[in-house]
Protein backbone atom coordinates (compact mmCIF):
# COMPACT_ATOMS: atom_id res chain seq x y z
CA UNK A 1 0.00 0.00 0.00
CA UNK A 2 1.35 3.41 -0.98
CA UNK A 3 0.99 5.70 2.04
CA UNK A 4 2.13 9.22 1.18
CA UNK A 5 2.32 11.86 3.89
CA UNK A 6 -0.51 13.62 2.04
CA UNK A 7 -2.62 10.74 0.81
CA UNK A 8 -5.63 12.63 -0.53
CA UNK A 9 -6.02 15.70 -2.72
CA UNK A 10 -9.38 17.33 -2.04
CA UNK A 11 -10.49 19.63 -4.86
CA UNK A 12 -13.48 21.61 -3.59
CA UNK A 13 -14.37 25.28 -4.05
CA UNK A 14 -17.00 25.50 -1.30
CA UNK A 15 -15.18 26.11 2.02
CA UNK A 16 -18.03 24.59 4.07
CA UNK A 17 -18.08 21.40 1.97
CA UNK A 18 -14.29 21.22 2.16
CA UNK A 19 -14.33 21.50 5.96
CA UNK A 20 -17.10 18.93 6.22
CA UNK A 21 -15.10 16.52 4.05
CA UNK A 22 -11.92 17.10 6.06
CA UNK A 23 -13.82 16.46 9.31
CA UNK A 24 -15.29 13.25 7.92
CA UNK A 25 -11.87 12.06 6.73
CA UNK A 26 -10.32 12.98 10.09
CA UNK A 27 -12.84 10.72 11.81
CA UNK A 28 -11.30 7.89 9.82
CA UNK A 29 -7.71 8.62 10.74
CA UNK A 30 -6.77 10.80 7.79
CA UNK A 31 -6.28 14.10 9.60
CA UNK A 32 -3.04 15.59 8.39
CA UNK A 33 -3.15 13.47 5.24
CA UNK A 34 -5.40 15.70 3.15
CA UNK A 35 -4.36 18.61 0.95
CA UNK A 36 -7.19 20.94 -0.03
CA UNK A 37 -7.22 23.15 -3.13
CA UNK A 38 -10.17 25.30 -4.13
CA UNK A 39 -10.18 25.18 -7.93
CA UNK A 40 -9.19 23.06 -10.88
CA UNK A 41 -6.09 25.05 -11.81
CA UNK A 42 -4.73 24.75 -8.26
CA UNK A 43 -5.32 21.00 -8.48
CA UNK A 44 -3.22 20.78 -11.63
CA UNK A 45 -0.55 23.04 -10.12
CA UNK A 46 -0.38 20.65 -7.15
CA UNK A 47 -0.25 17.52 -9.29
CA UNK A 48 2.32 18.95 -11.72
CA UNK A 49 4.33 20.65 -8.92
CA UNK A 50 3.96 24.15 -10.36
CA UNK A 51 3.82 27.62 -8.84
CA UNK A 52 2.97 27.41 -5.11
CA UNK A 53 3.49 23.63 -5.20
CA UNK A 54 6.78 23.58 -7.12
CA UNK A 55 8.68 22.27 -4.11
CA UNK A 56 6.09 20.03 -2.48
CA UNK A 57 7.43 16.78 -1.11
CA UNK A 58 6.07 13.30 -1.59
CA UNK A 59 4.71 11.55 -4.60
CA UNK A 60 1.32 11.70 -6.19
CA UNK A 61 -1.72 11.45 -3.94
CA UNK A 62 -3.23 8.00 -3.65
CA UNK A 63 -6.67 9.55 -4.22
CA UNK A 64 -8.21 12.71 -5.66
CA UNK A 65 -11.64 13.72 -4.35
CA UNK A 66 -12.97 16.03 -7.04
CA UNK A 67 -15.93 18.40 -7.11
CA UNK A 68 -17.45 19.07 -10.53
CA UNK A 69 -18.60 22.67 -10.47
CA UNK A 70 -15.62 24.94 -9.74
CA UNK A 71 -14.16 28.21 -10.99
CA UNK A 72 -11.29 28.54 -13.50
CA UNK A 73 -11.32 24.88 -14.52
CA UNK A 74 -14.21 22.58 -13.67
CA UNK A 75 -13.95 19.01 -12.42
CA UNK A 76 -14.49 17.48 -15.85
CA UNK A 77 -11.54 19.49 -17.19
CA UNK A 78 -9.35 18.35 -14.28
CA UNK A 79 -10.47 14.77 -14.72
CA UNK A 80 -9.72 14.78 -18.46
CA UNK A 81 -6.28 16.23 -17.75
CA UNK A 82 -5.46 13.62 -15.10
CA UNK A 83 -6.68 10.68 -17.15
CA UNK A 84 -5.00 12.00 -20.31
CA UNK A 85 -1.59 12.42 -18.66
CA UNK A 86 0.98 9.63 -18.82
CA UNK A 87 2.29 10.79 -15.42
CA UNK A 88 -1.06 11.09 -13.64
CA UNK A 89 -3.53 8.72 -15.29
CA UNK A 90 -3.14 5.99 -12.65
CA UNK A 91 -4.24 8.24 -9.77
CA UNK A 92 -7.72 7.17 -8.67
CA UNK A 93 -10.23 10.01 -8.97
CA UNK A 94 -13.52 9.95 -7.11
CA UNK A 95 -16.00 12.62 -8.11
CA UNK A 96 -17.58 13.94 -4.90
CA UNK A 97 -20.33 16.36 -5.87
CA UNK A 98 -23.81 17.53 -5.01
CA UNK A 99 -24.97 16.89 -8.58
CA UNK A 100 -27.24 13.95 -9.26
CA UNK A 101 -27.83 15.01 -12.86
CA UNK A 102 -27.53 12.01 -15.21
CA UNK A 103 -25.62 14.18 -17.70
CA UNK A 104 -22.96 15.03 -15.05
CA UNK A 105 -22.68 11.36 -14.12
CA UNK A 106 -22.25 10.37 -17.77
CA UNK A 107 -19.71 13.13 -18.47
CA UNK A 108 -17.67 12.12 -15.41
CA UNK A 109 -17.52 8.46 -16.43
CA UNK A 110 -16.80 9.42 -20.05
CA UNK A 111 -13.85 11.49 -18.76
CA UNK A 112 -12.50 8.54 -16.77
CA UNK A 113 -13.64 8.88 -13.16
CA UNK A 114 -13.05 5.82 -11.01
CA UNK A 115 -16.18 6.46 -8.92
CA UNK A 116 -18.97 9.02 -8.57
CA UNK A 117 -20.47 9.93 -5.21
CA UNK A 118 -23.39 12.31 -4.84
CA UNK A 119 -22.84 14.03 -1.49
CA UNK A 120 -25.46 12.92 1.00
CA UNK A 121 -27.23 15.86 2.64
CA UNK A 122 -27.34 14.27 6.12
CA UNK A 123 -24.04 14.43 8.01
CA UNK A 124 -24.37 10.84 9.31
CA UNK A 125 -24.85 9.56 5.74
CA UNK A 126 -21.91 11.68 4.56
CA UNK A 127 -19.75 10.16 7.33
CA UNK A 128 -20.81 6.70 6.18
CA UNK A 129 -19.92 7.48 2.58
CA UNK A 130 -16.49 8.80 3.63
CA UNK A 131 -15.95 5.67 5.74
CA UNK A 132 -16.42 3.55 2.62
CA UNK A 133 -14.18 5.85 0.58
CA UNK A 134 -11.44 5.51 3.21
CA UNK A 135 -11.82 1.78 3.59
CA UNK A 136 -11.58 1.06 -0.11
CA UNK A 137 -9.53 3.79 -1.78
CA UNK A 138 -7.07 4.39 1.06
CA UNK A 139 -6.84 1.09 2.93
CA UNK A 140 -7.65 -1.61 0.36
CA UNK A 141 -6.93 -0.28 -3.12
CA UNK A 142 -3.39 -0.83 -4.39
CA UNK A 143 -2.06 2.12 -6.37
CA UNK A 144 0.10 1.73 -9.44
CA UNK A 145 3.84 2.37 -9.04
CA UNK A 146 4.79 5.97 -9.72
CA UNK A 147 6.72 6.87 -12.84
CA UNK A 148 10.07 8.58 -12.31
CA UNK A 149 9.58 12.32 -12.67
CA UNK A 150 5.80 11.96 -12.40
CA UNK A 151 4.00 15.23 -12.11
CA UNK A 152 6.87 17.28 -13.50
CA UNK A 153 5.91 17.82 -17.14
CA UNK A 154 3.19 20.34 -17.91
CA UNK A 155 0.36 19.29 -20.14
CA UNK A 156 -1.98 21.10 -22.45
CA UNK A 157 -3.53 22.90 -19.46
CA UNK A 158 -0.05 23.74 -18.22
CA UNK A 159 0.14 26.46 -20.81
CA UNK A 160 -2.87 28.31 -19.37
CA UNK A 161 -0.92 29.85 -16.47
Amino acid sequence: MNKNAEAILLVEDNPDDAELTRLALARHGLDGRVTHVSDGMQALDYLYRRDAYAHRSGGNPILVLLDLKMPLLDGIGVLKEIKGSSQLHNIPVVVLTSSTEPSDLQRAYDAGTNAYIAKPTEFSQFLGAMKHVCEFWVNINQTAPQVAGAGMRPSSFGELN
